[in-house]
């Protein structure tokens, strides 16, 4: 069985190629997908591709159609969501993409540290499993291959 994995959440630090590299000492049977890493490229999407817009508001929300047709897309091909919520970078696009999981009845790992165990205790309470650091979900990942 090979499981393709959405990789949602903070984009501001290396928790998806620290995950990614674990896997593969592991030898899970996984494939990662994931929003745009590159925060440049994610921002100017939109104009990449439609080309100057005449404001900042309307340029944000080009690359935003670009962003959330890419989420849309990978998250509908995916078979389950890892979403982190971390305490330096809180983005709101972590819990739009939780929420689509939700919404497109993927199962989740939701990662988020114990002090934010208040503000994400509904989305905690629909996810499949929650746990607090990015190496737990990865056991957790790497539960559903146990055999033993």
């Amino acid at each position: 069985m090979q499981l393709t994995v959405y990789l949602a959440g903070q984009i501001h630090d290396d928790w998806r190629q620290n995950l990614k590299d674990k896997a593969l000492e592991k030898n899970l049977p996984v494939t990662f997908v994931g929003p745009m890493e590159n925060h440049d490229r994610s921002d100017n999407i939109g104009e990449e591709i439609l080309g100057k817009q005449p404001d900042n508001i309307i340029r944000d929300e080009a690359a935003s159609q670009m962003n959330n047709l890419r989420t849309r897309v990978l998250m509908n091909q995916s078979d389950i969501v890892i979403a982190l919520f971390g305490e330096k970078y809180k983005q709101w696009n972590s819990a739009m993409d939780a929420g689509a999981a939700l919404a497109t009845d993927k199962p989740l790992i939701l990662v988020r540290p114990a002090s934010l165990h208040h503000p994400l205790k509904e989305l905690s309470e629909k996810a499949q499993v929650t746990v607090e650091t990015a190496d737990q979900a990865l056991e957790a990942l790497a539960y559903i291959f146990d055999e033993k």
